[in-house]
């Protein structure tokens, strides 16, 4: 039985969710990199390699590693009708309206093994796999693309469709229809699985719910306070619903801080752009000083009071988490063509472990070398391929437990 604890971003992490890259990322192609959301297409094979490297940091560190898919092949072997069920919201999250389609792609999914199933669900169906039994406009109409179902390419970038808050977690809201679909996962793993379906797990966010809200944005500073991004990928009202939910719960919470950042695809995540690496150390871009606006949400007898804070991130972090200090280690250091280059490849995006251990790209030697000098402990992992998406150590995990810390 697992039950979802987290309260900090930096207490040592026992449980984490990943994905590792699989077929999705052969089935990119040069005309649909923006429809998928890259830039480039990985190397397959490196970047399961990469991928190795942060699961063997995890595990030789005794950290308990869940992979999305062997948990969503556990849950579906438990009966006939949960895949069938399963199979019907797929279909929908695909936008697969033509009833005939529909039936010739469930029939083929239901006719593989369980596991085989889900790795087609993931990577994609291509068109000339599905032997249609009648000639639709809307098979012609699809074909026009090569896939039925597009592949899940950003899938192991773990942290967005689900995040654990407390004692609960949040089934995001993606922004993009091509990312929606993989919340569904482990929104039928954390219905369905064993290991989950015995624990009374609150949810202070579903997939039914209006606004868009990304698990990059969100970060757990402390048992008191929560930090929100409203970015390229979340929106005000969705922070409001879910700090609403959250603090009407039984959760220590007292504070959500809301960090405003410039909607951009550089910027598309607070956490490409800020992250904790001790009790009063972190990573910024340096290039948004100025730029971030901070609220403070609280709650009140009328649901939610929101307050615009003043003074710079050092003064804001200082106030709610009771420090005398704040320590801020620039991604990139001073000079302007190593901050662009390494918030690019996610010099910002780091994963704690425990207090003052994180794990960091390799190719971020600007900003590791400053984040060693700090006296916080970086554990390297190679990235060349990796990186492509978009995305580091800290987007690839989903911590599902942490020690108090």
């Amino acid at each position: 039985m697992i039950k979802p604890f987290v309260y900090s971003e930096i207490g040592n992490l026992r449980v984490v969710l990943l994905h590792r890259p699989g077929k999705e990322l052969e089935n990119l192609t040069p005309s649909r990199l923006q429809d998928l959301l890259f830039d480039d297409i990985p190397y397959l094979k490196v970047a399961q390699s990469e991928h190795d490297v942060l699961a063997s940091i995890l595990k030789n560190h005794k950290i308990k590693v869940l992979y999305v898919e062997e948990l969503l092949k556990e849950t579906l072997s438990r009966g006939v009708e949960l895949v069938d069920k399963f199979l019907d919201d797929v279909l929908k999250f695909n936008s697969i309206t033509s009833k005939e389609l529909a039936n010739s792609i469930k029939e083929h999914l239901f006719s593989l093994p369980v596991d085989m199933m889900i790795e087609k669900i993931v990577s994609g169906i291509r068109s000339t796999e599905i032997s249609m039994k009648c000639n639709t406009l809307a098979m012609h109409v699809r074909k026009e693309f090569p896939f039925f179902i597009k592949p899940m390419a950003n899938l192991y970038f773990q942290r967005d469709p689900v995040v654990t808050i407390g004692k609960g977690i949040s089934v995001n809201m993606m922004s993009t229809s091509i990312r929606r679909r993989e919340a569904l996962l482990m929104d039928y793993v954390y219905r369905y699985h064993p290991e989950f379906k015995k624990v009374n797990i609150p949810r202070y966010y579903n997939l039914d719910d209006p606004f868009f809200i990304e698990g990059g944005d969100v970060e757990i500073l402390s048992p008191k306070v929560i930090a929100i991004g409203v970015s390229q990928r979340t929106e005000p009202e969705a922070v409001e619903i879910l700090s609403k939910r959250i603090f009407e719960s039984k959760e220590p919470f007292e504070t959500v801080l809301v960090f405003e950042i410039p909607s951009s695809r550089a910027f598309m995540h607070l956490d490409t752009v800020f992250t904790m690496v001790d009790y009063d150390k972190f990573v910024v871009h340096p290039k948004l000083n100025g730029l971030i606006k901070f609220f403070s949400l609280r709650p009140s007898k009328s649901g939610i009071s929101v307050t615009s804070e003043e003074g710079d991130l050092k003064d804001v972090l200082k106030k709610y988490l009771k420090l005398p200090a704040v320590k801020v280690i620039k991604c990139g250091g001073d000079d302007l063509v190593d901050q662009d280059r390494e918030q690019w490849s996610d010099g910002s995006n780091t994963l704690c472990i425990s207090p003052g251990t994180v794990i960091a790209y390799s190719r971020n030697y600007v900003t590791n070398s400053l984040i060693r000098k700090t006296g916080v402990e970086v554990i390297e992992m190679p990235s060349s391929e990796l990186s492509r998406g978009r995305g580091g150590p800290r987007c690839m995990s989903m911590p599902i437990v942490r020690d108090k810390c």
